[in-house]
């Protein structure tokens, strides 16, 4: 298992793909350059590309934001200088799989709510069909891990019902950004338990029937060599899927 602005300027989806850390806004750099951040997430950047993802979500300094199945804290990490000092990072645990997966899933969450370097992060455990902030959030996060609620270790979650906790979750305005590894066009939620994989329209059909306004989408974590047939954790293509990042807004 694992761990948008409206679009409305020409070339923003291939100036998000080109973006390292190094040209990312002043925020994420910081970020980026956190010596808070372990070695072990610092060596996954050049695969996982944070600068260009988080830019094209458009984080910034005070926003109040959400990483759903925050896992051992990655992006969390990353979120919280980025937020700064005035900002808060939600991380989310389903309770499902909190019940039903190893702790190692989720260690570095815990480790980082009990860390007081990262006094703007809270770590919420909650049902998936009711995630809730106790605040309008800004921008929330799903990276890596859309298909998995269509999954066993979910106890048969109403996913709809999850979409809609999003949505009321964000402000008017605010932004759900979805990264996730990319299955065969058509295949729905076939291969979400098999391969951890889903389509990328299926994804799209259910967050807009959940009232979300597609925003955009960025290619900075495509890869045309993966032809979606293998697990996501085969060595063969680890770490190099084929992902894609779709943008979606709240109506405001």
């Amino acid at each position: 298992m694992k761990t948008y602005r409206a679009v409305g300027f020409a070339g923003l989806i291939a100036v998000a793909c080109a973006l390292s850390a190094a040209a990312a806004p002043s925020n994420l750099a910081t970020a980026l350059s956190d010596p808070r951040r372990p070695a072990s997430d610092v060596a996954k950047d050049t695969l996982r590309k944070p600068a260009a993802v988080l830019a094209f979500a458009g984080v910034k300094p005070g926003e109040r934001v959400g990483d759903v199945f925050v896992g051992n804290a990655y992006l969390t990490r990353i979120l919280s200088a980025a937020v700064g000092p005035k900002g808060r990072v939600y991380g989310f645990i389903p309770a499902e799989m909190a019940r039903n997966c190893d702790p190692s899933e989720f260690a570095g969450a815990h480790l980082v709510e009990h860390d007081p370097r990262f006094a703007n992060v809270r770590i919420l455990t909650q049902p998936a069909e009711r995630l809730a902030a106790g605040e309008p959030l800004d921008l929330v996060i799903s990276s890596q891990n859309y298909h998995d609620l269509f999954d066993r270790f979910m106890e048969h979650a109403d996913v709809a019902a999850v979409d809609r906790s999003l949505f009321r979750a964000l402000r008017p305005g605010g932004v759900l950004l979805v990264v996730d590894h990319a299955a065969e066009a058509g295949s729905g939620v076939r291969d979400t338990e098999r391969l951890h994989r889903i389509d990328p329209a299926e994804i799209r059909r259910r967050l807009e029937a959940a009232g979300f306004v597609y925003d955009g989408a960025s290619d900075a974590l495509r890869n045309p060599a993966d032809d979606h047939r293998l697990r996501v954790f085969d060595p063969k293509i680890r770490g190099r899927t084929d992902q894609v990042i779709l943008r979606f807004r709240k109506p405001a």
